[in-house]
This record gives structure tokens, C-alpha cells and sequence, in this order.
């Protein structure tokens, strides 16, 4: 998707890429008025994130999750195929799950001394029953963005006519063969003119990719829906899902 820039219409009137457009490009109404409008989606995701009702002006978690959404302005890239408000809620999610575990962190590091207390009706507790509860709730938080990330990927892949069933049949069963396609899909992934083939055409720049990588072009055919689907993880927004690269 190649933005507008020149197009200067009222915000109001414009349409969701034309508006990011503008913010990015410095147009600070344009950016408060985006921030403005969405603070019910945000309010919203930030409460998902944090699987309890987030209040505008009473949690942290909602200032962080705003000062996300504004992130997601900057960094969105609409030539990954993902939406906007998704990217945004992607982001959101990731940035309470950091703030959700620099508070474990702090606790953490509370002197052991210092962990038997009591509350306010003068019951005891401790407080490594309280870092052991964010522990649970932090991994609760990945798995959800980690199966977050499965569903947008999954609907990615079938746009290529990919399953994620059939991934495991398509992966080479010898690791040099494998790291070699994955060496593939990383100069793909890396190279904006062999990036732009592949989402716009579907399919591989078969001709360009021998001479660049010396690879014969009957490897690159049989393993074309493998090396798809690594180049997709890492040229999209799957922070999580990259991990299981080599």
C-alpha cells in the first residue's frame, strides 16, 4: 500500500491510511485526533491484555496501553498485509505483558525480610505468593498473544494457499536442507524488491533467487510453500512465532 501524503483533506474526512499517513509524517492534529477517536478501542484491548476492565484515568494500564497506540502509528506498515487495529492491539498486548513483567521484577527483588506483611485488616500474606501469582498471569498473557499470533498468521498462510497442518509435511526432514531454506527466506524477507514480489505475486522470484543465493530453482520449487512461510513470519508482525526459527 503506497499512502497519500499529498492528499491534505480534514481528518475527520480522511480515510484510516490517510490518517496515519499524516501522524507519521508529522502532523500532530492529525495524531490527537487518531488518539482521540480510538480511546474506546484502546480502553478496550487493554482490558483483554489484562483480563479485567481497564478505566480511563484510574490505571496505569490504560496510559500504557495509549502510549502503545501511538507507537502502533509509528511503526505500522501497511505493506504487511495486517490491519491497523489489529497491529495496534498487538502492540498494546506486548507492551502490558513488559509492564506486566518489570512489576514481577520489582517484587522480585524485595528483601526476603521484607516479604511477610499484612493487610489492611491486619490478615497476613506473602509476597511471594503475589510474585508466584504474576508469574501465572504473565505466562497466561504470552500464550494468549502467542495464539494471537497463530490465528493472524494462519489467515496469512491460507492467502497463499498454505495450511498450517501441512507445515510440518513441507519442513525439509534434513537440517541442512532446512537452514538452507530458511537462509532462503531470510534474504527474501530482507530484500524489499524480493518481499514486494512475494506479497504482491503470491509466489516466489524464482529467476532473481538463483543468481542471488545459488540455489537451483528445482530446490526452490520444492520447498517454494516452506520458504513462504518462514519469509511471512519474519517479514510480518510475529515477534513470538520467530522464536522458533533457527
Amino acid at each position: 500500500m503506497v499512502f497519500p501524503f499529498h492528499r491534505r483533506r480534514n481528518a475527520e474526512e480522511g480515510d484510516l491510511g490517510d490518517l496515519l499517513a499524516r501522524a507519521k509524517a508529522g502532523d500532530d492534529g492529525v495524531r490527537d485526533q487518531l488518539l482521540r477517536k480510538y480511546i474506546p478501542f484502546v480502553a478496550k484491548s487493554a482490558s483483554r491484555a489484562s483480563s479485567r476492565y481497564i478505566s480511563r484515568g484510574e490505571d496505569d494500564e490504560f496510559s500504557i496501553a495509549l502510549a502503545a497506540f501511538n507507537e502502533a502509528i509509528d511503526r505500522y506498515d501497511g505493506n504487511r498485509g495486517a490491519s491497523f487495529l489489529g497491529f495496534a492491539d498487538t502492540v498494546i498486548r506486548r507492551r502490558l505483558i513488559d509492564y506486566f513483567r518489570s512489576r514481577e521484577n520489582r517484587v522480585r527483588d524485595i528483601p526476603m525480610a521484607e516479604l511477610e506483611t499484612e493487610d489492611e485488616e491486619d490478615h497476613p500474606y506473602n509476597r511471594i505468593e503475589i510474585r508466584k501469582s504474576l508469574e501465572v498471569y504473565e505466562a497466561t498473557q504470552v500464550e494468549a498473544a502467542r495464539r494471537e499470533e497463530i490465528e493472524r498468521y494462519s489467515a496469512w498462510l491460507a492467502e497463499f494457499g498454505i495450511s498450517l497442518e501441512e507445515l510440518v509435511e513441507l519442513s525439509p526432514k534434513h537440517a541442512d536442507a532446512r537452514w538452507n531454506a530458511i537462509q532462503v527466506a531470510k534474504v527474501i524477507a530482507s530484500r524489499p524488491t524480493f518481499s514486494e514480489y512475494l506479497l504482491r505475486k503470491k509466489s516466489l522470484p524464482l529467476k532473481e533467487l538463483v543468481d542471488e543465493v545459488g540455489v537451483s530453482r528445482k530446490t526452490l520449487e520444492r520447498q517454494r510453500k516452506y520458504i513462504i512461510a518462514i519469509a511471512l513470519v519474519l517479514i510480518g508482525d510475529f515477534e513470538l512465532l520467530r522464536e522458533y526459527i533457527a
